[in-house]
């Protein structure tokens, strides 16, 4: 791979690298949903302080920028002689591809298609085999068999961006599907390919954990602070979220309560958040 390759392939990667809540992936959401939109740079003692609401110490501050430099998220640069750092076209690329995940979540129909990814990975490159399996379960695919795959149709160019990041091309095929038959039920397949006791348990402690951030008055530094730390921690869930079809899920499944939370939410306390920030960062300088 060329370096400006290497530089989007870790950054493809990156999407699912930061534990939710740590220095790293708070630093990392503050970057995609308020500094891209200010331009794309901050100056390091700005974003020490912007951090700091969010209760993250310089030191961690500081080694987070580290970790992410080190992905090709973020780059050193001086403007006007104010040492700061500013996003990567790899990084820009990899928000944008997030926006539609994160803010619009998708939930398949009955009739829509499904691709299935099948691949003979040999046992000299079982590394990048390990990272294809991880990586693929961090998007929300589910595993019909041994090597065998399966994920909504719209999850086919991000699966396709982690094949190729991973240098793995030439061992993967993949097909478009329709109109699956399983031994059973559909839904009794679907609790065998994907994990969704544990996803359930995920949207549910998210709902419990942040049900009551429609409560919280309309200052914006508030704003900012409760809906970050949201923001954070809902990243993971649309995309271990592949949005399987009402009749492939339990009766009471929770998601859609989680996913209404999270957009109304967005709705009341996104704005606010970024017009303080921009304020925020406007004082500083």
């Amino acid at each position: 791979m060329t370096t400006d390759q290497q530089s989007l392939a870790a950054a493809v990667l990156d999407d699912f690298d930061a534990r939710p809540g740590s220095a790293t992936s708070l630093t990392r959401t503050v970057l995609g949903a308020y500094i891209r939109d200010l331009g794309g740079w901050i100056a390091v003692a700005d974003f020490t302080e912007l951090l700091a609401v969010l209760a993250i110490p310089a030191p961690s501050t500081r080694t987070a920028i580290t970790r992410l430099k080190s992905k090709g998220v973020l780059h050193s640069e001086t403007r006007s002689g104010r040492a700061g750092y500013a996003l990567t076209d790899a990084a820009l690329a990899m928000f944008a591809r997030g926006d539609p995940r994160i803010f619009g979540f998708r939930q398949m129909t009955s009739g829509d298609a499904w691709r299935l990814l099948s691949y003979a990975i040999p046992e000299s490159n079982r590394a990048a085999r390990h990272q294809l399996r991880r990586r693929l379960s961090a998007i929300g695919c589910g595993i019909v068999a041994a090597g065998l795959w399966i994920y909504p149709e719209y999850l086919a160019a991000e699966a396709a961006a982690i094949v190729t990041a991973l240098d793995l091309d030439n061992y993967v095929t993949s097909f478009r599907a329709t109109d699956p038959t399983v031994p059973g039920t559909l839904r009794a397949a679907a609790a065998q390919w994907w994990d969704l006791d544990d996803l359930a348990a995920k949207h549910r402690a998210f709902y419990e954990k942040h049900h009551g951030i429609l409560d919280v008055g309309s200052n914006d530094r508030s704003a900012f602070a409760h809906f970050t730390l949201m923001l954070d921690e809902w990243r993971i869930i649309p995309y271990i979220d592949p949005g399987l079809p009402d009749d492939m899920l339990p009766d009471d499944w929770p998601g859609p309560a989680s996913a209404q939370l999270f957009a109304e939410a967005r709705h009341r306390y996104l704005q606010p958040s970024r017009r303080w920030v921009r304020a925020f960062i406007d004082a500083q300088g």
